[in-house]
């Protein structure tokens, strides 16, 4: 059954914009045959079954559709989750459950990704991948106590397409190393590589942006994707959706690992504490498209994997002069060496 607001989208469509039922078609997701019904009754609304008695949240309805306005307005970084609107409408005398607030702010996206689509802001295709098909990475930035000083991190984040398992792994740096050895511990914990691997346009990985899909790659990221046998794939730039389950676990990470995380008294005993969290969350977490728990789903497409081969060390020999002083400078920095 069609609703009131996507009823609304294809009569401005066609009556207003005079657009195709094929375009309209294309736009919404619609069987023509659909559409053509709906046009043909003219003003004529789908009817629904009266509610027997008023949603609890119909008072607060308003607040909460300017807050997931304002909101859709911010960073990732600076939005609020569902769970803190729930208790911020609890502050204000909302009696009712989380399940009835999750579902109004599912319902408004879904109205708004249809406005979206329908008046050409944007277009979103859903992605599906097989087993062992693809993984996407990203970099994101948190902080956690270590040694007793609040210290800001560099989170690297894989995410499994198939089966949504992820992992999680802390530095100080996003330097080449580190991309290496994030990549080493990620796959020894997946049990095995998938065939390609998505990225954002980072600068150890990309040195230029051609045109298209064209990049030059950076020679020591392609040295690890030969050593793992994966096909590195690049996102269009400001093109995030193109690897949004990554993309989505760094926002659920924060509220699912950074705001509940303990002191540690050194990085790598966070990093411990981080692969366990995320196999735990694995069985907690239900897939959705899939019957089973992230770690059912992966136990399956764990055979689809290629085997893992030994840890890529990344290890390049470079030549330099010494100084009279015994330096020597090595990207922008300096280094001491030992007098002859």
């Amino acid at each position: 059954m069609i609703d009131v607001a996507t009823l609304s989208v294809i009569r401005r469509c066609a009556l207003r914009e005079q657009m195709s039922i094929r375009e309209i078609s294309r736009r919404t997701g619609l069987s023509r045959n659909t559409i053509r019904k709906y046009l043909r009754a003219g003003e004529s609304e789908p009817h629904y079954a009266k509610r027997v008695s008023p949603s609890k949240l119909d008072p607060f309805a308003g607040k909460l559709a300017g807050w997931l306005k304002a909101e859709a307005g911010r960073s990732r970084k600076q939005r609020r989750t569902v769970k803190q609107m729930h208790a911020d409408l609890q502050t204000l005398g909302y009696p009712g459950s989380y399940n009835r607030v999750a579902a109004f702010v599912r319902l408004w996206h879904e109205e708004r990704l249809v406005a979206q689509q329908t008046t050409g802001r944007g277009t979103f295709v859903p992605l599906t991948f097989g087993p062992g098909e693809a993984f996407q990475f990203d970099w994101s930035e948190d902080w956690a106590v270590i040694a007793g000083v609040r210290t800001k991190l560099q989170v690297a984040h894989f995410k499994l397409s198939h089966s949504r398992a992820f992992y999680l792994r802390a530095y100080l740096l996003q330097t080449h190393e580190m991309l290496f050895d994030a990549h080493n511990h990620a796959f020894a914990v997946f049990g095995g590589v998938p065939r390609r691997g998505i990225y954002d346009n980072m600068r150890t990985a990309v040195d230029r942006v051609r045109r298209g899909k064209e990049r030059d790659v950076n020679a020591r990221f392609a040295a690890m994707a030969s050593h793992f046998l994966f096909e590195a794939e690049f996102c269009n730039p400001a093109s995030g959706w193109e690897k949004g389950q990554v993309e989505k676990n760094v926002c659920d990470a924060r509220h699912r690992l950074w705001q509940v995380v303990p002191a540690f008294p050194a990085l790598d005993d966070l990093n411990v504490w981080l692969e366990q969290r995320c196999q735990a969350l694995w069985r907690e977490i239900a897939h959705g498209k899939l019957p089973g728990t992230v770690a059912h789903v992966w136990a399956q497409e764990r055979a689809a994997l290629m085997p893992v081969p030994r840890p890529f060390d990344g290890f390049v020999e470079h030549t330099k002069r010494v100084s009279p002083t015994c330096l020597i400078h090595f990207e922008r920095n300096r280094y001491s060496v030992p007098a002859p």
